[in-house]
């Protein structure tokens, strides 16, 4: 693999350093080049290339709106023997702590700028197009169900069938009342995918989409790692629309679905505990 990495960035110097490390998914790699470290991901599964070149459209995405910070992407190589590296700029970080305040603003205002873009473009013309996407329709088939035809597939949960029977009738309640002004999210903002360094906070990892600005929180509520801080400075200027706390729950539930989908039956539990409380 080194010598494929010295060939495609052009590089004479291809020194390791640190510990390499395994992720959930991807292993992990830091190197010395002659143009500074590069961190470099590798996956060896067939559809690597499509999941990198995804995170690679996410990074450039946030990085594109210069809100937040996030490492900068740089090349996605196919492996000779199957699979693919993804190769980025590298980042001395630490864990969230200091910085966290900061972040929470940074996210509100990433959540915002859609918003904002709408705002400006209103003021501008006389015709406004607007956004015409149904999020519930949109969030209940192409997540929740998504997920739950995986489990049906792989499981034929009969409990989880009934449940989701009662459940999808009633979702379009919990967003009654509220505008939704699709954001670009994270997409998976837990406490592993975000840190800080000397100059600021740090987000990375991300499976970006546009959606409502809730179901960021989710994840982040579900693992802990957050300091209370976070919260605070983003819900200072995204208050809690009336719903906020069910809502979430759904949200959580979709994250529970896909921890099952991807890391087995412990999951099952709380993903049938989470339909039960959207039920009460």
């Amino acid at each position: 693999m080194e010598q494929l990495l010295r060939a495609e960035l052009r590089t004479r110097t291809l020194r390791a350093f640190g510990s390499s490390g395994a992720g959930c998914i991807s292993e992990g790699y830091a190197y010395d080049t002659d143009t500074g470290p590069v961190f470099v991901k590798v996956n060896r599964r067939t559809q690597a290339r499509q999941m990198f070149e995804g995170e690679m459209a996410s990074l450039e995405a946030l990085r594109s709106t210069g809100l937040v910070r996030v490492p900068k992407p740089m090349k996605v190589i196919d492996l000779p023997g199957g699979g693919a590296v993804f190769v980025m700029e590298h980042l001395k970080m630490r864990s969230l702590s200091s910085q966290a305040s900061k972040l929470g603003d940074q996210m509100a205002e990433l959540h915002l700028y859609n918003q904002k873009l709408r705002e400006k473009a209103k003021a501008r013309e006389s015709t406004v197009n607007e956004w015409q996407d149904d999020w519930p329709t949109f969030f209940t088939q192409h997540r929740l169900q998504a997920q739950l035809d995986l489990i049906e597939k792989d499981y034929a949960d009969r409990e989880t069938r009934e449940l989701w029977s009662r459940l999808q009738v009633k979702i379009p309640d919990l967003f009654s009342g509220i505008e939704i002004v699709p954001a670009l999210l994270h997409g998976d903002l837990w406490s592993g995918n975000v840190a800080e360094d000397d100059q600021g906070p740090i987000i990375y990892d991300p499976a970006s989409f546009y959606g409502h600005s809730e179901f960021e929180l989710a994840i982040a509520l579900m693992f802990g790692g957050f300091p209370r801080s976070f919260f605070t400075a983003y819900h200072r200027k995204i208050p809690k629309a009336p719903g906020f706390d069910k809502r979430l729950l759904l949200y959580q539930l979709f994250n529970y679905l896909n921890h099952w989908n991807h890391f087995g039956r412990e999951y099952r539990s709380p993903s049938l505990g989470m339909m039960r409380k959207l039920l009460r």
